[in-house]
């Protein structure tokens, strides 16, 4: 009797675990509204503000490397306007910096965002250490051949390439071979900066061109003249601050345990993972040509259209990716890894949402910006430039240029954002086409402004053709029907609307204050008076109606930000105590 007892109090226990054995499948089996799967819907949501709070605290983190990255590359174009202005050696040396530059953003930050970083995750989810090392050496070993290749060729085949741009060809040529080696040096940069984004770590990589802006600067002032003129220190400089931002991020890469080295070229190119990156860049390579050929036909244009107008477009190129910088740039760059883990765990709601409350949050920023800098293009301009050999005459043709520049403002920061949802999912295909229709817009607008309104006219093409590289993605988005996608496009696109008419509201008293304090200091000697002080002015009062409007309506999105920033902050106050 004993025993059969004992029997079925057995038999039960075995059945009680089977059920729970069953119930703990089914609950991993279920996924919830957020698409994380075994998890509650309350504890999904918490994890999903907690993923989505992180994102804003790298963000803010990476803006703020960046925002004195940009400053110090506004101080780099202030160096470059004091010693050439907008003269022959600067036209010279904006086109021979153009050259390498385009191939850079090309092959290596475009492979990097593209291509590499969602390959390289699949790598760290996989979990085999010694699969993750190979492909990481067949990365850097493709990489370094291929630039290799292409510097050598560019040093060789300077004096050709640089007549298309119709500026001083011997001294551009010059100036191109000193250039080129820093494509090789910043390609490594991009490959050890996508390592570092995969892992989430930004320090390093928002430092890498700080140095960089830093070497820019300060090697003319060493340099000046010993080279012949100071267009060459300045490549120097360009040379040395490239390198600097490969060093700078290699030992954080080596923190991470990451074994990477030189391997056999055969076996590099065969390696599973670069033939996954070969698949994913090669429609890119195409289309992030055509956004980046715009850059070289505008500028071949401009050298034809007069005297400064190359060099005045850069100087207003400079001052719009000051502001893209500290938002979109960064913004992207975190965004990109964030969107390719709710793409592998196929959580598109929050694929929508990470997208859409990352979209206001960038559109809460850049549209008073826009509105703001189109208003005060002429201030702007006098206060950052206007020294040395930086004339009255330099000063409009900058201004003109920058404010059709800023029209387009929100559309690249949207840009920036919306094809990194796309390489998350590993399609390259659409942000290809859209940027070969963009281009095709570029060159019509060009060949049809250029000579007739020069630098306004080549800035205005850049900022149409962006809006329309814009709406293309945007349906495509919209076409592809992810879950709640719609949704949050039309909820970005009422805020929008909304950010546009609070700034009108505030522009108009900022206008009236600009000018009766620039009355009131107009007869003064410094710039930094009769150009700053109305500017500031201007600019609090903007920035305080603004802000008071958002507060009145209690705007969510604000509100998201300071939370997540205030989070961030009380973190580090209990770590210290």
């Amino acid at each position: 009797m004993t025993s059969r007892n004992q029997e079925n109090s057995h038999n039960q226990e075995d059945s009680r675990n089977k059920e729970n054995s069953r119930n703990k499948e089914n609950s991993h089996e279920q996924v919830n509204s957020h698409g994380l799967v075994g998890f509650s819907e309350d504890t999904a949501a918490e994890l999903a503000s907690q993923a989505s709070s992180k994102m804003v605290r790298n963000a803010g983190k990476l803006s703020l490397l960046t925002f004195v990255s940009r400053v110090l590359g506004l101080i780099r174009e202030m160096t470059k306007a004091r010693f050439l202005g907008t003269g022959i050696y600067s036209d010279a040396f904006t086109v021979s910096f153009i050259i390498p530059n385009f191939l850079r953003r090309l092959f290596a930050e475009g492979s990097v965002t593209v291509a590499f970083i969602p390959t390289y995750k699949g790598y760290l989810h996989a979990h085999n250490d010694s699969e993750t090392h190979e492909f990481l050496s067949a990365s850097l070993t493709v990489l370094s051949i291929c630039v290799t290749i292409v510097v050598a060729i560019g040093i060789a085949f300077a004096p050709l390439i640089v007549r298309l741009f119709g500026s001083d060809p011997a001294e551009t040529a010059i100036l191109t071979r000193i250039m080129f080696p820093f494509l090789a040096f910043v390609s490594i940069a991009a490959l050890l900066q996508g390592i570092l984004n995969a892992h989430e770590v930004f320090g390093p990589s928002g430092f890498a061109p700080i140095l960089f802006n830093v070497c820019f600067i300060v090697v003319p002032w060493i340099l000046g003249n010993r080279l012949g003129n100071p267009a060459r220190s300045m490549a120097v400089g360009v040379v040395i601050g490239g390198l600097a931002q490969a060093l700078v991020q290699l030992p954080a890469v080596l923190r991470l345990g990451t074994h990477i080295g030189f391997m056999n070229p055969i076996r590099a190119f065969k390696n599973p993972g670069m033939r996954k990156v070969f698949v994913l860049i090669a429609p890119t390579i195409l289309g992030m040509a055509a956004y980046q050929v715009n850059d070289l036909v505008s500028t071949a244009y401009a050298s034809r259209a007069g005297t400064g107008v190359a060099s005045s477009l850069q100087y207003s190129l400079r001052l719009q990716e000051l502001i893209l910088g500290i938002f979109a740039v960064s913004a992207g760059t975190v965004l990109l890894p964030r969107l390719a883990d709710t793409v592998r765990h196929g959580a598109w709601t929050e694929y929508s949402k990470t997208l859409g409350s990352t979209m206001r949050s960038l559109l809460l920023l850049t549209v008073p910006v826009a509105v703001f800098s189109m208003a005060f293009t002429v201030r702007i301009v006098t206060l950052l430039f206007k020294s040395g050999d930086f004339s009255d005459v330099s000063v409009q043709l900058t201004a003109s240029a920058f404010f059709w520049h800023q029209s387009g403002l929100v559309f690249i920061a949207m840009n920036r954002l919306i094809a990194p949802a796309f390489y998350a999912r590993s399609n390259t295909k659409t942000p290809t086409w859209a940027g070969i229709a963009s281009f095709a817009v570029n060159i019509v607008l060009v060949l049809l402004l250029a000579f007739r309104f020069q630098g306004p006219g080549i800035a205005f093409a850049l900022s149409f053709s962006s809006a329309v590289n814009t709406v293309l993605l945007v349906w495509a988005l919209i076409k592809d029907n992810i879950e709640g996608i719609r949704n949050e496009l039309w909820l970005s696109l009422k805020y929008m609307l909304k950010m546009l008419v609070f700034s009108a509201i505030a522009i108009v008293p900022a206008i009236f204050v600009d000018k009766a304090v620039s009355k009131v200091v107009a007869e003064s000697g410094s710039r930094l008076v009769y150009a700053g002080l109305p500017l500031v002015t201007s600019t609090l009062v903007f920035a305080a109606i603004g802000i008071a409007l958002l507060v009145l309506t209690k705007d969510t999105v604000a509100a998201s930000i300071t939370t997540a920033l205030s989070r961030r902050s009380r973190g580090k106050n209990a770590s210290q105590s």
